[in-house]
């Protein structure tokens, strides 16, 4: 796990080589007419466009590395390249020590990897599969236990095109840790998965990363990055443009969140903070109040004590009583939309 020197720096692999290292990653494709038409400042002098742009990362053991990143913005291309799957223009990448495009059986047999669409043969079913998977390796995890662990028994009479998104997900990671890996890719792990089937494969994640696993992970539940991140890459327009800690990342700018709900319009921000402590600070209307629906909102910006002190004076000077009233640190997510915005793509 990720941890401080006396610099107070983070200090990562615990003296252990890098399970995966990404240095300068260039990889372009030929665009669609559509793509540009619509991103024209993504294309490069020759007309290509630069899915990824000089990404370098380290991945190390005993760590959950989460890559996050906006549709589009580069992260599939990244792990495509790390796994082997595609050629780079430009870069290096090593996994394991090796060029995983020219991957020995050894390395092969090193690497789990869990896709979150594809890479399941539709017609066979989850248990049949998985015993076939499992003569792939000369010491293979047990199925049985992987089987019982993620309840795959429950649906294992349902071929895997029938199956849900949630059971393809359980079925997909028995898969990939059968082969008892090194380093083991997850590609969104708990999309679609109930709550129950979320806290053991959060289990099975943190169990691996305990017993060593280099973990690299994708998500676009950035509450469930934050909860399993030791270390975070945020890529934006094929660039990593943020590293850290979860907490190296949210302190950033001091940045908290003051929600609250009201049966009642808000007062303006001119009104609820005296000119002093305006600065920086935002008022976000998220559901305006309506006859019948309370109004939530947040002031969101580097809050103290004083900024809350000054709030609550503001409401009892206006006779509005809070229907609730919550503080917040800046979250992952802040620090996820801040960069890659919060339009659709």
């Amino acid at each position: 796990m990720a941890k401080e020197d006396v610099s107070g720096k983070t200090a990562r692999g615990n003296g252990d080589r890098a399970a995966l290292e990404i240095a300068d990653l260039v990889k372009e494709f030929k665009p669609s007419r559509s793509f540009r038409e619509k991103n024209p400042e993504r294309l490069t002098e020759r007309g290509m466009h630069r899915a990824v742009d000089g990404v370098s990362l380290q991945v190390y053991p005993e760590e959950v590395t989460v890559l996050l990143g906006a549709n589009g913005a580069g992260k599939t291309t990244t792990l495509a390249c790390a796994q082997g799957l595609l050629a780079p223009d430009c870069g290096t990448v090593k996994l394991l020590g090796e060029n995983p495009l020219h991957a020995s059986p050894e390395l092969r047999a090193a690497v789990g990897i869990m896709l979150q669409d594809g890479g399941l043969p539709n017609a066979m079913r989850p248990i049949p599969l998985l015993h076939h998977v499992a003569k792939m390796y000369t010491h293979p995890a047990s199925v049985d236990e992987l089987v019982e662990r993620l309840g795959i028994a429950s649906f294992n009479g349902t071929t895997i095109r029938r199956l849900s998104g949630g059971q393809k997900q359980r079925v997909s990671l028995a898969a990939a840790l059968i082969g008892r890996p090194s380093v083991l890719f997850l590609d969104e792990p708990s999309a679609g998965l109930d709550p129950q089937s979320r806290n053991v494969v959060f289990d099975i994640i943190r169990e691996q990363r305990k017993a060593g696993v280099a973990i690299i992970l994708t998500t676009h539940l950035i509450d469930d990055a934050q909860k399993l991140a030791d270390y975070v890459y945020i890529i934006e327009k094929g660039k990593t443009v943020l590293e850290g800690t979860v907490p190296e990342l949210v302190a950033g700018d001091g940045t908290a969140r003051l929600h609250y709900t009201l049966n009642a319009h808000t007062p303006a921000r001119e009104e609820l903070l005296p000119v002093g402590l305006r600065g920086g600070v935002e008022l976000i209307e998220h559901t305006p109040y309506t006859l019948g629906t309370p109004g939530e909102y947040e002031l969101r910006g580097p809050l103290t004590p004083e900024h809350l002190s000054a709030f609550t004076a503001a409401l009892a000077a206006h006779y509005i009583m809070p229907i609730s009233l919550k503080m917040e640190p800046k979250t992952l997510e802040d620090v996820f939309l801040d960069i890659s915005g919060r339009d659709i793509r």
